[in-house]
């Protein structure tokens, strides 16, 4: 993928995943030899299977210039199949799926990440894309989903992967491109007004003003994080009502505030009208707490 020049528009959330789809073509293109066309659709298709066990869900952390989360999911067929192709394995749908089919999808997909980021560095800069396995689904609903369809025949597709961007993430593509800094136009004084009170000099408008109005109405996921606790397969399945699975932190510890996933405050919870509320009681700072 030829990197777009300095001057390229950012590019919307729909162009984003287009922009996956396309690293994805270059990196299967060339390790299959051949052309390997990628495709996105904006319904789930009919044939891709619900989120089940065995799913491959990957998180993904974009930081620097644009900052959000959002997550891949491939079920396992896909999961397999993208694995054959990159180990050079023969295609073979009933083989079974190891941990090392899995870990060569995450190197695959990261390698695509990387492409992913040279394309977005004209629009917002230096980008970085962390991407690490996850047990599941992520704690924040995707504000904006897409899927992409890979292989020459999109009705029949030799892997499908479920995107979701999350809010903070849709809003960071959306944003205006702010300007470089421009120094303040000179203003022509006429003589006579040039005894007169500060106050009556014209104002230069200030460039790169951050429009947050755009932002205002955007719709965030909160969660609060009471503790975690990882627990083996078994330890799940013998899970029944009045089961008590002890968490990491004790009663007087403070609750962790998540937006969209990241954490932005802690607080103590208190109950008001009935209802459970959070007193927050520390804001995390630009870096995070």
């Amino acid at each position: 993928m030829t990197e777009p020049s300095s001057s390229a528009p950012r590019p919307e959330p729909v162009q984003h995943a287009q922009i996956w789809a396309e690293s994805f073509a270059q990196v299967l293109g060339q390790i299959a030899g051949a052309a390997f066309p990628c495709a996105v659709v904006s319904e789930s298709p009919a044939d891709l299977a619900p989120a089940a066990d065995g799913n491959l869900w990957i998180a993904c952390a974009c930081s620097g210039g644009l900052r959000g989360e959002m997550y891949l999911r491939l079920p396992a067929a896909s999961t397999l199949r993208l694995a054959q192709i990159f180990m050079s394995e023969p295609t073979a749908p009933e083989a079974e799926l190891t941990p090392d089919h899995r870990d060569a999808t995450v190197e695959l997909l990261r390698q695509v990440s990387g492409l992913v980021a040279s394309s977005l560095k004209a629009g917002y800069g230096e980008v970085q894309l962390r991407l690490e396995p996850s047990a599941g689904a992520p704690s924040w609903a995707p504000s904006l989903m897409a899927w992409l369809r890979l292989g020459d025949d999109p009705a029949a597709p030799v892997a499908t992967l479920e995107v979701g961007l999350s809010a903070a993430l849709v809003a960071a593509l959306r944003t205006e491109k702010p300007e470089a800094a421009k120094p303040a136009p000179s203003i022509a004084v006429p003589s006579s007004a040039a005894t007169s009170s500060p106050a009556a000099a014209p104002v230069a408008p200030q460039d790169g003003s951050v429009k947050l109005d755009l932002l205002m109405d955007v719709e965030l996921g909160v969660t609060l994080r009471f503790g975690r606790r990882r627990l083996l397969l078994r330890e799940v399945l013998d899970l029944n009502p009045g089961s008590v699975v002890d968490l990491d932190r004790k009663v007087q510890e403070p609750v962790d505030v998540l937006l969209d996933g990241r954490l932005v405050a802690r607080g103590e919870v208190v109950v008001m009208d009935g209802n459970y509320g959070l007193r927050v009681t520390e804001v995390a700072p630009a870096g995070g707490l």
